[in-house]
C-alpha cells in the first residue's frame, strides 16, 4: 500500500528526535507523495525541523505547558483527528496521552515502537526496526539536521567576529542533562590549553544556558581564551557553529548528535552510557571509554560506584588530545 498521510509521534529529547530523522528519510524515500507529520514536544524542538525536506509539517504537542488541560488537548486531538492519517507511528507507547493522539487518526494502520530488551542494538537501527513492516530500508544511519541561511550567516559571523576564520576550530560541549555523562571542568580547561598549544586550532566552547557556570569555570582554567558561546545560540545557530568546526568533544547528550547530523566529526565520551546504544553515527568519530573500570557501561542516570563518577574522571586528558589529533589529521 502507498501511504499518503504519515503521523509519528515522537515528543522526545534533542537526541533522540534527531536519531529518528533517518526514518524521515526513509519513509519519504519509500513513500515520495506521502505528507509525513511529526508530532513532538515543543515549539523548540519543531524548530529543529524547519528546512527537514522529508517532512511536511511539526505538531506541537507540549503536554506539561499548554497541552496538560482538557480544552487544549481537545483542540489538537481534533485537529489530528480531521486531518484523515493513514499510517500512525507511535514511538512514545509509554505516554497515555500519545495513545489518546494516536487514536485520534483512526481507523487506520497503526505501528508501535518496542524498545530492544535482551539485545544490544543502536537506538538508530531500533527506530528503523519499526517501520521494517512496511518494506522501508535505509542505506544508511546518518543523522540529518538543516540549518537555514541566517542560521548560516550567524554562524559565520560569530566565529570570523572572533578571529577563528582562518583556523581550525575545536569546540568543546562540557554540559549534559545527567552527571553521568559530564566529563569534569578541570578537564576540559587543560584540554583546551592542550589543543590551542599543540595543534593551533582555536577552541570554542557550547551548549544550552544551563551550562554557562561550567564555561566560565572552565575559562577562568584555561591560560589559553576560548569563544564562549553557551546560551548564546538556538539549536539550528549551533548546528551551522558546529559544521565549521574541525571536531567535537562531548559526551553523550543533545550537541552530539547534532555535530553529527551536520557531518562533524566527534570525540565521544562515555561512561555510563552504552555507545553501542546511543553512541554517535556515520563516519570518522572515535569513542573513548575509561579502562580498568568494572561497571562500564551500567547504562543507569545516576552513579552508584563507591568511588563517584570514575568512569568520567578516569578519561584522561592525554588520551581524548590524542584522539582529538588523530581526527584532525584524518
Amino acid at each position: 500500500m502507498a501511504y499518503r498521510n504519515i503521523l509519528i509521534i515522537k515528543p522526545g529529547a534533542v537526541g533522540d528526535l534527531l536519531q529518528l530523522t533517518p526514518v524521515l528519510r526513509a519513509l519519504k524515500k519509500k513513500f515520495p507523495k506521502a505528507r509525513i507529520s511529526l508530532v513532538v514536544g515543543s515549539h523548540a524542538a519543531a524548530a529543529m525541523f524547519r528546512g527537514n525536506p522529508h517532512l511536511h509539517e511539526t505538531v506541537v504537542f507540549d503536554r506539561k505547558g499548554e497541552h496538560c488541560s482538557l480544552l487544549p488537548f481537545l483542540g489538537l486531538w481534533q485537529r489530528l483527528h480531521g486531518a484523515g492519517y493513514d499510517l500512525v507511528i507511535n514511538y512514545q507507547r509509554s505516554n497515555l496521552k500519545g495513545w489518546l493522539l494516536a487514536l485520534a487518526a483512526f481507523p487506520c494502520r497503526v505501528l508501535v515502537y518496542r524498545k530492544a530488551s535482551n539485545r544490544t542494538v543502536h537506538a538508530v537501527v531500533n527506530h528503523l526496526e519499526t517501520v521494517a513492516p512496511l518494506g522501508v530500508a535505509a542505506c544508511d544511519l546518518d543523522l540529518d539536521l538543516f540549518p537555514g541561511d541566517d542560521d548560516e550567516r550567524f554562524a559565520e559571523r560569530v566565529l570570523t567576529e572572533a578571529g577563528f576564520g582562518s583556523h581550525p576550530i575545536v569546540a568543546l560541549n562540557p554540559g549534559a542533562s545527567h552527571m553521568v555523562n559530564r566529563w569534569g571542568v578541570h578537564q576540559f580547561a587543560l584540554l583546551a590549553d592542550a589543543v590551542t598549544e599543540k595543534t593551533g586550532c582555536r577552541v570554542v566552547i557550547i551548549g544550552g544556558g544551563d551550562d554557562e557556570a561550567l564555561a566560565k569555570e572552565i575559562v577562568a582554567r584555561t591560560r589559553v581564551s576560548p569563544l564562549v558561546l553557551t546560551g548564546k545560540t538556538t539549536l539550528l545557530q549551533l548546528a551551522a557553529v558546529l559544521k565549521r568546526c574541525a571536531v567535537l568533544v562531548s559526551g553523550d547528550t543533545g550537541p552530539m548528535h547534532v555535530a553529527t547530523a551536520v557531518r562533524t566529526r566527534v570525540v565521544a565520551l562515555f561512561g555510563a552510557a552504552d555507545p553501542a546504544r546511543t553512541g554517535p553515527v556515520g563516519s570518522g568519530h572515535r569513542v573513548v571509554q575509561a579502562d580498568g573500570v568494572a561497571c562500564v557501561p551500567c547504562r543507569s542516570r545516576s552513579c552508584t560506584n563507591t568511588v563517584y563518577l570514575e568512569c568520567m574522571d578516569k578519561i584522561s586528558v592525554d588520551r581524548v588530545l590524542e584522539c582529538v589529533v588523530d581526527v584532525l589529521k584524518g
